[in-house]
């Protein structure tokens, strides 16, 4: 189960380890906190005249989001139903509650969600990770065995910003940097690379944002497999395994004891 924050996290962040597992047969959940309503709708901005607005904006990135998923094999979509830009404001207890809902209603072996750092300091990927990792704890599920944080290494991001020149987030007046996972603290790589043209094509679903995509399809093919052939993860738990042997398998130590 991937917990994440807006409409396309799923397939620019996690699209090829989502594609590889659910063509293996592992049933595949996604929670979307937000429906990216706050952003813009292809070149226009919020208050833009040929802007829809947030709700219709929300309602088309569903719609996106359901298409991607179908592509990447996910077997199931829902939403937490917060606005996009203010999770980090969002009541903590009622956001942990949700998640929990969800994470009893699913009982994933395996939780994928962003990292501590929200991948370049994004308010919304931070707010996720932190009540997502709450509520692996709230939830008390005996089923989940492994919690994993997405933790893209300086090879991924140089290939984003071959394309997009510089990721940052700016908050409270404060510009904060991509900062690359070092080699070290990754414990567990992927290969994902059989996947790559089926998360390019779950990424073209998020029509309303392509033009900020626009650059990604300019790259050279070895930019596109540093970010999609090979996703990598940083194990926060498990109850299964441990240790400094990187994994290859997010579902390694669950597959040994069936």
């Amino acid at each position: 189960m991937a917990v994440l924050a807006h409409p396309d996290d799923e397939s620019l962040g996690i699209g090829g380890t989502l594609a590889r597992y659910a063509s293996e047969g592992v049933e595949v959940f996604l929670l979307s906190a937000t429906r990216g309503d706050g952003g813009r709708y292809r070149t226009f901005r919020p208050g833009d005249p040929q802007h829809p607005g947030a709700d219709a904006l929300g309602a088309i990135r569903e719609r996106e989001l359901c298409a991607a998923a179908s592509v990447l094999g996910v077997k199931d979509v829902a939403f937490l139903e917060y606005r996009d830009q203010q999770l980090d404001r969002a009541k903590p207890s009622e956001v942990i509650a949700e998640i929990v809902r969800h994470l009893r209603r699913v009982q994933p072996d395996v939780i994928i969600t962003f990292g501590p750092d929200g991948a370049y300091g994004h308010p919304d990927h931070i707010a996720i990770s932190q009540f997502a990792t709450a509520a692996i704890v709230a939830a008390a599920e005996p089923a989940i065995s492994k919690l994993y944080y997405i933790a893209w290494r300086e090879s991924t991001w140089a290939a984003y910003q071959h394309a997009f020149k510089k990721l940052t987030s700016t908050v409270d007046g404060v510009e904060r940097h991509v900062v690359p996972w070092p080699d070290w603290e990754v414990t567990t790589v992927i290969d994902t690379a059989p996947f790559v043209p089926a998360v390019w094509k779950a990424i073209a679903c998020h029509e309303s944002q392509m033009s900020a995509y626009e650059q990604l399809k300019n790259l050279p093919p070895e930019d596109h497999m540093a970010i999609w052939g090979k996703q990598s993860f940083y194990r926060a738990f498990s109850t299964v395994n441990g240790g400094r042997r990187p994994e290859t398998d997010l579902f390694e130590g669950i597959r040994n004891e069936d």
